[in-house]
């Protein structure tokens, strides 16, 4: 009892009792005790609030100033934006106009069988006719990804998903096989189209498609069908069927009808002479 009687009454330790007894004596703590010490607390106290003062009536002077100047730029962005959006529009009216004007010639063409021979294999003119149906689509266990959405999962690998190389065998083969015009998910294709992959998606000329893939090919419908399975791209597309569970369907259709290309370039070969003949 003694020992915490004496913590209670001796609860400071004796060096900082007599450091704080000796401050005390000096005068060195509390408020200023002098004239001189108390002016110089209220001159630094005003100097203080006279800082915060100025920074307040500066931001205040200087908020509208900036508010302008961010109203100004968001004014010019959308400006700019809209001239944008109006240079592309006249773009696309231009590339229509020329693709109007070439299907034109191509029509009015002096030798006007070979005007719609050159018509159908480019592209420029809308077909319809006889051909093959052919649907292809993602397995049943590859349609959606993780979180459910289609084509959810990252890459291109023998999952039981269409690749683009897989479409393009089908386009080649069906060509092989004697198509005079083809389409997939109604995007007509030409003698300058690209098949390529960009991420997940499979692009046809810059345009993303989504499974089911319909591959429209018009030509002599049984005669097309039967050489495009009996082909090597018609065996290959069984062998995907067969290993990764890829979902096809072939069938004979009697009238298809495809669309023009949206977008035709008309390119012409000259004959190469060599130099030194006459």
């Amino acid at each position: 009892m003694s020992l915490l009687t004496n913590v209670m009454d001796h609860s400071l330790d004796d060096g900082y009792a007599e450091a704080a007894a000796r401050k005390r004596a000096a005068g060195g703590g509390g408020l200023p005790r002098t004239l001189r010490a108390k002016l110089g607390l209220a001159a630094g106290l005003v100097l203080a609030a006279l800082v915060v003062t100025v920074g307040a009536a500066q931001a205040r002077v200087t908020a509208p100033a900036a508010a302008k100047e961010r109203e100004e730029l968001i004014d010019r962005i959308d400006q700019e934006t809209d001239a944008a959006d109006d240079l592309e529009g006249d773009v696309d009216a231009l590339r229509d106009d020329v693709s109007a004007r070439q299907r034109e010639a191509l029509r009015h063409s002096a030798d006007s069988g070979r005007g719609r021979l050159v018509g159908v294999l480019s592209g420029a003119v809308a077909v319809h006719g006889p051909g093959v149906k052919l649907v292809v689509n993602d397995a049943d266990e590859a349609g959606t990804g993780s979180d459910g959405e289609p084509r959810g999962t990252s890459g291109f690998s023998d999952t039981g998903r269409v690749r683009d190389r897989d479409l393009q065998r089908v386009v080649n083969g069906l060509w092989a096989a004697g198509a005079e015009a083809i389409s997939i998910n109604g995007q007509r294709l030409t003698a300058l189209s690209a098949i390529r992959a960009a991420g997940d998606a499979i692009l046809v000329d810059n345009r993303p498609l989504v499974p089911p893939y319909t591959v429209l090919a018009v030509g002599d419908g049984q005669a097309l069908g039967s050489r495009f399975q009996d082909s090597a791209d018609g065996l290959y597309l069984d062998a995907l069927k067969e290993n990764y569970g890829i979902r096809t369907g072939i069938s004979t259709e009697d009238d298809l009808r495809l669309p023009a290309a949206p977008s035709v370039i008309v390119r012409t070969a000259q004959p190469k002479t060599e130099k030194g003949t006459s």
